[in-house]
Formats: structure tokens, C-alpha cells, sequence
């Protein structure tokens, strides 16, 4: 197999990367196309815990590729200002406390803030607890199974992480070429892309190409007519405006998500600075008021100018079609609220490692490819929707719209079966398991009827006991743990002391 990737950025050398290191035996050539003059996106710099895997496929060295990329360690993500103003909460990457009689510790929760004052979810995970002390340690450091049950990713210089994998896919053989393309030629028998030629008159042939071309989807849908589900009707921003700033505070390990009017603003610690970004529905607010929210909510001063981008929420009816795969923005967009944007790339990756054709494209292998990817991508939906519908905010006329929504079915079902008694339905595919779900749906007050009533078979006071003993645990471990700024100097990850001490 000959393989061309359209496109560099974080999809383009991610797949490159993967490709290369993992079919180097199946692959004749990997060829990966792009123009400088083009650029990326860029802007997504915060990741969830899959992304661990993926580099530990690779083989790389995690202290060096933060070191390379000024990344920082994530916990989870904090939400500020969604269920009501003034409101806050962190989604983390665990569970929280231990099932007591096989019987999640959510549900016992339940039933103890009956009876009295016995804390919130966010004390009974470490991860949280580390999180709110800007402290940090790695699972296997934990003394006791609790201080073990969390997860982390990272947050970094997506520009800089390209570049790093463009480096580890050149050493594994993988071809780059700078140019544009001009013009395609398509197998009439087929309809498959037979070659691609570019703006110096190169042509490149391959018996599969992968689409990384962003919004754009150049070959998905420029040239295949794939066609595109418009999901405006339930996640309408569709603009964002990004700019790094200063870092001017402690090095925290989580994102911050903050709702405003008209939509929310991010906030990414890195090393050598903060990312931030507004993501906003024009329809209720104009793009130099968007700006000035930003910008007048930044921790320290900007660097450089705001830079716009415009977007529609949606997938592509077909990820792969013909002899083309769409990963990446090519293959459709959701905005980043739960750092979902490069997982969706390295799930379009594994995905097609796993029904990577052997001589020719089969179409069971593209059904299958796309029925996994439909699967995750509304199930990202869901999930973010689920934060702009649990809420009791109706002081702009965003927040009015969503209480008026009619939710798809699936999320409907999911909040019903929560609220009745606090059940969460399990996926196979989907990028958040249930705690997750628990964490907004319990973060921003959709909070049950009923508790499982296995509950009622423990011994109550027994219970009281053991959750007692659970936060004390992890308060006496945070206690302990080194600040996240130290543990990164620690381990060899910073790549600049100076810059990890707060101002």
C-alpha cells in the first residue's frame, strides 16, 4: 500500500506518526503533503487521557516530549459560572471514592447528604483535590487504591507537538512535500482518487489517501461530495477567536472552561504561557464585543493579536468514502469544550489501524469504519450539549434557547435515567464513561430522585465511617504531594525552571 496524507498539522503528523510506526511492514510509502503558507488551526492544546496511550504506542519518552512541547499535566477541566453564576466544579479524569458492597460510592453519597453534611463528589477524588492545590503526583506514586483511581493528560503547544511528531515521522521514512494541491484525477471505474497534483506540477499517486486538509476537507469533500451533517441546531457557536497570553499565576493542572453570555471562554496553563480562546454564537454577540470579553478576562498581557475562526458543528456523512479517510477537522467539528477535538484524531487513527485495507479498500472495512466514527462523534455531542442544557441559567438569550431545546433522544434518555435514580448507561464506543457524566450531571445540580437501592443494604453507620476515612486519605495525600510546577522540574519536564515559578 501506497499512502498519501493531504495535510500536516497535529492530524496530518499524528497519522503520519502512527502509521509509520505501527505498519512500517504493511506500508510501502507514506507521503505527506502541505504549505506553509496554508498554516493550521493550532489552537487545540488541551487533550483527555487517551492521548497517553497514544504516545506510549510511539515509544516516546513522556518528560522529554513536555520538555519539547511546554506542556503541563491536566486533571480535568473546571467549570465555572454553567449550572448557575458563580457555580464551579471539576470534571476529572476517575472515579470518585470506592463502591462500598459493589455498589458505586456515588449512589451511597446519595443517600449520606440526607442525613447530614458528609461533603460533595469533589472530595472524595484525588485528582480534583490535587487539582484545587496545584499539586500533582502520578497514579502509581498513590499509597492506597483511592489515591491511585485517577487519570491525567496534558496541556501543549499543539504547534510545537506537530513539529515533534514531524521529526519522530521523518525518522521512521515517512516523505514530506510542500505544495498545494491544483487538481485530482479520479478513477472513472472505481471513483477512487487515482493521484493528486500540486501547484509545481508534481503527482503523486497512492492507493489510499488520508484527508487532514481542515475545514476545508479538500478531497473528502471537495472532490467526493461526502456532504456534511449539520449540527448548528443543537451546538450553535460557531465562532472562537484565540490569543496566548502572559502566564502570571500559579501553574495549575486543569483547564478552565467559563461560560459567558453568548458562550464560554477557555483558559490553558501552559509552560511558556496561557492559551485562551472565546467561543461564541454571533447571533448574540458581535465579533469585536467577542474579542473584548476575551481580552479583558486574560490573566496576564496578550501576545500577539486575537485570531479568528469560523466553524460549523457537525460530521461528515462519510469519514471514509472510496479510497479517502477524512481525521481530523476534515472529518467534521465539535467545539472544544471537553478536549475532544484531538481525541477524535487519534480515534480516527486507531480506528483505522485496526481496519487498515490489505491491498484494496473493502467496503465492510469503510462501514465499519464509519458506523464507529458516527457512534463517537454524536456521542461527544451529547456530552457537550449535556453542559449547555443542565443549567439553571436564563440571563441571556443563549441560555433561554437551550432551555427550549428539544434534546436528541439519545441525551434525553440519558438524563431521565439519571434523574430517576442517578443510573448513567454505559457505552462501548464514546469518550466518557460514566464518571464523567456524573461529574457535570452532579456539578451543575441534575441531581436524582432515588438512589440504588442496594444502597439500603449496607450498614449505615458503617458507610459514615468509610467516607469519613476516604477524605481523609486524600486530603492527607494532597497535603503531601509536590506542587505541580515542582513535579515537573522533578521528573526533567520543565524547559525552563524560571518560567514555572509564579510571578
Amino acid at each position: 500500500m501506497r499512502v498519501c496524507i493531504l495535510g500536516g498539522g497535529t492530524a496530518g503528523w499524528m497519522t503520519a506518526s502512527a502509521l509509520s510506526k505501527k505498519l512500517k511492514n504493511v506500508i510501502n510509502s507514506i507521503t505527506l503533503v502541505e504549505s506553509e503558507s496554508i498554516g493550521t488551526v493550532g489552537v487545540g492544546e488541551a487533550t483527555l487521557p487517551h492521548i497517553r496511550l497514544f504516545n506510549e504506542g510511539l515509544g516516546i519518552e513522556e518528560s522529554a516530549f513536555m520538555k519539547q512541547t511546554e506542556a503541563t499535566f491536566k486533571l480535568g477541566i473546571e467549570f465555572c459560572d454553567w449550572g448557575r453564576l458563580g457555580d464551579s466544579y471539576i470534571h476529572p479524569f476517575g472515579d470518585f471514592g470506592q463502591s462500598i458492597n459493589g455498589v458505586a460510592f456515588y449512589q451511597h453519597l446519595l443517600k449520606l447528604t440526607k442525613h447530614g453534611d458528609y461533603g460533595v463528589l469533589d472530595d472524595y477524588a484525588f485528582g480534583i483535590s490535587a487539582a484545587k492545590n496545584n499539586k500533582f503526583q502520578l497514579p502509581k506514586g498513590g499509597k492506597t487504591p483511592l489515591q491511585q483511581a485517577f487519570g491525567y493528560a496534558y496541556q501543549f503547544d499543539a504547534g510545537l507537538y506537530a513539529k515533534y511528531l514531524r521529526r519522530f515521522s521523518e525518522s521512521n521514512g515517512v516523505r514530506r512535500i510542500e505544495g498545494k494541491v491544483v487538481d485530482t484525477v479520479i478513477n472513472e471505474k472505481s471513483g477512487d482518487v487515482s493521484s493528486i497534483t500540486l501547484d509545481d506540477g508534481q503527482q503523486i499517486s497512492a492507493d489510499l489517501f488520508i484527508d487532514c486538509s481542515g475545514f476545508r476537507g479538500v478531497l473528502i469533500e471537495q472532490v467526493l461530495k461526502s456532504g456534511y451533517q449539520d449540527w448548528s441546531n443543537w451546538l450553535p457557536c460557531n465562532r472562537a477567536v484565540a490569543v496566548p497570553c502572559e502566564r502570571q499565576t500559579h501553574l495549575s493542572p486543569y483547564t478552565r472552561a467559563t461560560a459567558r453570555q453568548a458562550g464560554w471562554q477557555w483558559r490553558i496553563p501552559l509552560q511558556h504561557r496561557t492559551g485562551n480562546g472565546h467561543v461564541y454564537w454571533n447571533e448574540y454577540i458581535s465579533d469585536d464585543e467577542a474579542v473584548s470579553v476575551l481580552l479583558n478576562n486574560l490573566d496576564g498581557p496578550a501576545l500577539g493579536e486575537p485570531k479568528q475562526l469560523f466553524f460549523k458543528t457537525g460530521r461528515r456523512n462519510h469519514f471514509w468514502k472510496n479510497n479517502v479517510v477524512a481525521i481530523g477537522l476534515s472529518a467534521g467539528f465539535l467545539e472544544p469544550l471537553e478536549s475532544t477535538s484531538i481525541h477524535l484524531i487519534q480515534e480516527g487513527i486507531t480506528n483505522l489501524l485496526e481496519l487498515f485495507p490489505h491491498d484494496s479498500t473493502s467496503p465492510l472495512d469503510i462501514s465499519e469504519y464509519n458506523s464507529r466514527m458516527s457512534l463517537q462523534f454524536e456521542r461527544v455531542r451529547d456530552f457537550l450539549l449535556l453542559h449547555y442544557v443542565a443549567t439553571k441559567r436564563d440571563d441571556s438569550e443563549m441560555w433561554r434557547y437551550f432551555t427550549n431545546m428539544t434534546l436528541p433522544d439519545s441525551l434525553q434518555q440519558k438524563i431521565q435515567g439519571w434523574l430517576h435514580r442517578g443510573y448513567i448507561q454505559r457505552y462501548q464506543f464514546g469518550a466518557f464513561l460514566p464518571p464523567s457524566w456524573i461529574a457535570v450531571m452532579m456539578g451543575q445540580n441534575l441531581v436524582p430522585q432515588h438512589y440504588d437501592p442496594r444502597v439500603d443494604c449496607s450498614n449505615f453507620e458503617q458507610v459514615k465511617r468509610q467516607s469519613q476515612a476516604m477524605r481523609a486519605d486524600i486530603a492527607g495525600a494532597v497535603q503531601n504531594a509536590k506542587s505541580h510546577a515542582d513535579f515537573l522540574k522533578a521528573i526533567g519536564a520543565a524547559s525552563n525552571t524560571e518560567l514555572l515559578r509564579a510571578k
